[in-house]
This record gives C-alpha cells, sequence and structure tokens, in this order.
C-alpha cells in the first residue's frame, strides 16, 4: 500500500508500545504503573515537584479535566497524516478527550514525565525535566514504519515542575504549535504539534494573566542533550551506559543503521572503525550540524539553545522566543534577555558546537576508555577511569572530541552552502561559493536592511538572460517596494548596489553554473525559497484575534499558508478577508513590527 493509499487509522486501532519506560528505568520511588496509582491516592508528593535521584522517567498521568470547557482549536493535517490517522478521527469526541489528557491509553503505554538537566546560558542548571510535558504513548505510522513519541504539553505538573503549575499559555502554545508544523513544511528536522485545546474558563498566571492551553505534540525522540549531562554531573555511569545503549539500539536503529545512514549522506568512511559510543556521539553530530546548516539558511533562531533544548535527533526543538529573520541582521537575537547575544544567528552555529561539547564531556568515558571491558566492571561504576590512567584518557578524549569538531565544520559548511546554493538557483555547489557569492549576497543584505526572505523569492523573478531583463530602473520596484527604515541608505544608492551585484556577481555566477534559464531559474527557486514565512509579527496577529476576538479561522488559515508556503497563491476571492490577510502576510514586514523579540516564557 503506498502512503496515497493510506487512509490513516482511529485512535484505538493505531498501534502503540512503550519503549522508552519499559527498556529503561524509572524513579525507584514509583517503579511501576500500578506504584504510580497508589502513590495519587496515598502519597501524592511523590507525584509533585521533588528531586529525582534515580531513573530516567517517572509515571504519571496528566490532570483530568472538564471536556466541556475545553475546545480543539487546530488539528494539523500533515502531522495526522504523518503520525497514521485518519484526517475525521479530529471530529470524534474520543479525539477530543485524548487532546486534553482525559484519554490515556494506560493498558497499552502508562504515561511519564522523563528525567533531564542542562547547561542554560552556558550555566549548569541542575534538575530540570518534564516539568509540563507528559508522555502519553509511542504510535507507529504502519503506512511509514516511523515510531513517534506522542505528548501532552501543558497537561499538568510531574515531579519535575519545580515552581511552576505543569500549564501551558494559549500565547506559547499557538506559537510551538505553527512553528512546528512551519519548519516542518520548510524540510527542517522539527518536532511535530498534532492539535491545539483552549481551556474556556481556565486562566494561568505568566507575565500577565493568560488563557490556558494543551499542545499534542510528537517526535521520534524526546532525549535531549541534557538528558546526558544530568548523570554525568551526578556520576551516574550506570544510567548513562544505559542510556546511551538505548539510543544506539532503540532511537538510532543500531550501529549498522547509523553506518548505513552515513554511507547514504556521504560520510561513510568517517565512521568506520569506531566504537559504537564514539558512533553515536557523530551521528548527533552530523545530525546537529546539518539542521543547525539549514536553520542558517532559512534565517530562523531559537532564542533558548540550550543543552536541555538540544535534540539527540538533531531536531528543532522546545519553541519559546523564537523567531525568523525578517531585516537580514547578523547580530538579531529573538530572545529580548539575551543581553550577550549568545543566541544570535551569528552565532547560533558556535553554540550549538558548544552544546555538543557538552555531551562529549558526558560520553568521553564511554569513547576514550582504553579498555572497553572495564565499563563493564563494578571499579569503573563506583570511581570511573583510575588515576593513573586519567592523564592518557583526557588527552584520548579531548582529541576525539577536536576531531568531532572538525568533522561538525565540514558538514555544517557542506549543507550552509548547499541549501544557499538552491536559494539562490544555483544546480552546482562550488568550493569558493560560501566566500563568494553567498557572502556577498548576504553583505548586500546586511547593509541595504533587505528582507531575508522577501529577497531570495524576489529574485528568483527576476530575469537577466531575456530580452526584457530587469534593468537599473526597476529594481527599486522588485526589492524595496516597503517603507525604509532609519539609517538605511537612500533608495537610489540601494537600488544601484543591488543592481551591481546582480549583474557583476549574480549573473556572473549563474553563467558559470550553466543556469540562463530565467523561467527554469525561477521554478526551482520557488519551490525553496517560501512565499509565507511565520514571522513574529504574524504570530502576534494570530495571537491577539483568537485570545481577543474570538477569531478561530485565522488560525486554520495561517496553518493552511505555514503547511505550503511555496505556494504563489491560497486564495483567489479578492474580497474576502483571507485574501487580504494572504496580502498582509507575505507583503513588506511593516517596520515598526520587524525584529520582535520575546521573553523566555513565550
Amino acid at each position: 500500500m503506498t502512503e496515497g493509499q493510506f487512509a490513516g487509522l482511529s485512535l484505538e486501532d493505531l498501534p502503540k508500545s512503550h519503549s522508552f519506560t519499559s527498556k529503561l528505568p524509572a524513579d525507584p520511588e514509583v517503579p511501576t504503573p500500578e506504584s504510580s496509582t497508589i502513590a495519587a491516592n496515598e502519597n501524592p508528593k511523590l507525584l509533585l515537584p521533588r528531586i529525582v535521584k534515580d531513573g530516567l522517567f517517572v509515571y504519571i498521568k496528566p490532570d483530568l479535566h472538564d471536556l466541556a470547557k475545553t475546545e480543539l482549536l487546530a488539528v494539523s493535517p500533515a502531522a495526522m497524516r504523518d503520525l497514521g490517522l485518519k484526517m475525521n478521527e479530529k471530529d470524534r469526541e474520543e479525539f477530543k478527550e485524548f487532546a486534553v489528557g482525559n484519554r490515556i491509553f494506560e493498558k497499552e503505554s502508562y504515561p511519564w514525565a522523563a528525567l533531564y538537566g542542562g547547561w542554560q546560558f552556558g550555566d549548569w542548571a541542575g534538575q530540570l525535566g518534564d516539568g509540563r510535558a507528559i508522555g502519553i504513548f509511542e504510535g507507529t505510522n504502519p503506512n511509514t514504519g516511523v515510531v513517534y513519541e506522542v505528548q501532552l504539553k501543558g497537561a499538568g505538573r510531574t515531579p519535575f515542575s519545580r515552581f511552576a503549575d505543569g500549564r501551558a499559555v494559549l500565547r506559547s502554545s499557538i506559537r510551538e504549535f505553527l512553528v512546528s508544523e512551519a519548519l516542518n513544511a520548510l524540510s527542517i528536522p522539527t518536532t511535530r504539534a498534532l492539535c491545539l485545546s483552549y481551556f474556556t474558563n481556565e486562566k494561568v498566571l505568566r507575565e500577565r494573566i493568560e488563557p490556558r492551553a494543551i499542545v499534542v505534540r510528537m517526535a521520534e525522540s524526546w532525549l535531549r542533550i541534557g538528558s546526558f549531562d544530568i548523570h554525568r554531573v551526578r556520576q551516574q555511569r550506570k544510567l548513562l551506559i544505559t542510556l546511551a545503549d538505548y539510543c544506539i539500539e532503540e532511537v538510532f536503529g543500531g550501529v549498522e543503521m547509523i553506518q548505513k545512514a552515513a554511507k547514504m549522506n556521504g560520510y561513510g568512511d568517517a565512521y568506520e572503525g569506531l566504537n559504537p559510543y564514539r558512533t553515536l556521539y557523530k551521528e548527533v553530530v552530523r545530525r546537529t550540524a546539518e539542521t543547525t546548516a539549514l536553520v542558517q539558511v532559512y534565517g530562523f533562531m531559537n532564542g533558548v539553545l540550550n543543552t536541555d533544548n538540544t535534540s539527540i535527533l538533531g531536531l528543532s526543538m522546545d519553541f519559546g522566543p523564537f523567531s525568523f529573520m525578517d531585516t537580514y541582521d547578523p547580530s538579531f537575537t529573538p530572545n529580548h534577555d539575551d543581553h550577550f547575544l549568545r543566541y544570535s544567528y551569528r552565532n547560533t552555529p558556535t553554540i550549538m558546537w558548544w552544546n555538543l561539547v557538552r555531551l562529549g564531556e558526558d560520553l568521553a568515558e564511554l569513547f576514550a576508555v582504553d579498555d572497553p571491558e572495564y565499563l563493564g566492571t563494578d571499579e569503573y561504576l563506583s570511581s570511573g577511569i583510575p588515576e593513573s590512567k586519567f592523564e592518557d584518557f583526557v588527552s584520548r578524549a579531548e582529541k576525539i572530541i577536536e576531531d568531532e569538531g572538525e568533522f561538525y565544520k565540514s558538514v555544517f559548511e557542506k549543507h550552509y552552502a548547499a541549501g544557499f546554493a538552491r536559494r539562490l538557483g544555483l544546480t552546482v555547489v562550488k568550493d569558493t561559493d560560501s566566500n563568494g557569492i553567498i557572502d556577498s549576497v548576504l553583505e548586500l543584505m546586511k547593509v541595504h536592511k533587505l528582507d531575508f526572505h522577501r529577497f531570495f523569492r524576489h529574485l528568483g523573478s527576476v530575469k537577466l538572460f531575456s530580452a526584457d531583463a530587469i534593468t537599473a530602473d526597476g529594481i527599486a520596484a522588485v526589492f524595496l517596494t516597503g517603507e525604509r527604515s532609519i539609517g538605511v541608505p537612500s533608495t537610489e544608492d540601494s537600488a544601484e548596489s543591488i543592481y551591481k551585484w546582480l549583474i557583476e556577481k549574480y549573473r556572473a555566477r549563474l553563467e558559470e553554473d550553466g543556469s540562463t534559464d530565467d523561467e527554469a531559474r525561477k521554478s526551482r527557486m520557488n519551490k525553496v525559497n517560501p512565499k509565507f514565512v511565520l514571522r513574529n509579527w504574524i504570530l502576534e496577529e494570530v495571537i491577539e484575534r483568537v485570545e481577543k476576538r474570538g477569531d478561530r479561522k485565522v488560525l486554520d488559515h495561517v496553518l493552511h499558508l505555514a503547511l505550503n508556503p511555496f505556494e504563489d497563491e491560497w486564495t483567489v476571492d479578492e474580497e474576502s478577508e483571507r485574501y487580504r490577510d494572504e496580502k498582509r502576510f507575505t507583503g513588506d514586514v511593516p517596520v515598526e513590527r520587524q525584529g520582535i523579540m520575546c521573553s523566555c516564557s513565550s
């Protein structure tokens, strides 16, 4: 059966499993589903915020909610399809119960919250964990074979909630729901969002009093670098080995599957002769480098790239203060608390490597030990590397991490150049492109404060080799249609610089590429340069219209645009509100709404 023929299943019929909780150790205080049920009635402190000293997760159910006081606001058809659910499943009362945590399939997979720690803004933050996320089941799409861990975000407190309430607000839930699906539509690896529910009569206190919501989200794994950090810091070597083995076998499908994937992606030689833990580390490095290159190519920034928000699968995840670039500014950070620009666009590749170094430190004893059999001894589990061998061990570990740093750089540069080459309509990437045509176009956008996305979309329609090729007089009408901000060169100077770049650099590079067919180039570029981009100003309007005006249609409309970002048109009725919204949402960003920043509670 092909994917096109697969109509999907009901929630009941979707194959469910619980690999994470069956193959990893639970918190000894709540070791079984039965003990969690007993604790809820007899010792609820075990299920409330506390330090979890051992184990990798805690069994816990989400809160029950009054379904009559909730509303299913939106469902992603793309996520429904990818999980393997039929589209009309969203209309059933059972689905709405599932979407707010009232239906959990506990006989097949008892819910859980996972433990992890993390380095936040460069400092160790200690125990973190799923403070407002609860895993429900692992669902397998029988058509594709892909397994997703399905979570509720905002369904109630867990032992990892610290001083919070385990709930989510509508504002941040709308943001995460939409951006998860928008990134996936751009082919950027990401966690996903299945649906969004709203509590019609319940408020939550954050920076202000706000409506409550729950997002059902899913990923092939929710493990992150912080999942390893916590056990290294605590010197829990047995748990660290157990988790690493689980990742190799269950998340990545075993060493042979990792090596096979590496060969398919052109990196097979780099994996030859490595022990399993070095193989694991290299695979996380590779995936992270590829995704980091892609988010740079598409101008996306996650303003809290801490190790607890860095996926071992190279997924974009945990969306708080994020942003797609408006006018190109490499120093921009979407987080208004990021005073040192740690998570700015320019610093993203460096910070992602910083996070990977922390993972290297976590795994170092496993991949740099001189005798792998020593890892199974009681002496190692209790004391680690012997003092007599420590200096040699450190040298090996540092060399391995340094080598992986070179690998990270090479993978990143390869995908960075290839991604921008696609956006520029090139068919062949040259070694000189990063320091040549790519650097030149970014500098052009920086100096003249050009819109990062509209520039590329318009560039595809510019004719350079036809009889009616663009002239210097036509530049402003194509690239400089919006209101100019303070400090920008004059329109005349900008138009002259853009035209000079088009003729002297871009057209010359296209000729080298053999890409002199304007229409063919436009077709290629329109498939990779989105017309719709989920910008922060659009998200602010969606949130305001849903929360303040009760406008539900705008959420589905923007979701549709996010899922189909490369279209030329979505609505043909020029008199409709949808058409007017589309024109605004894909037009020039109002100057006063450019570069919107958010807080960590966003």
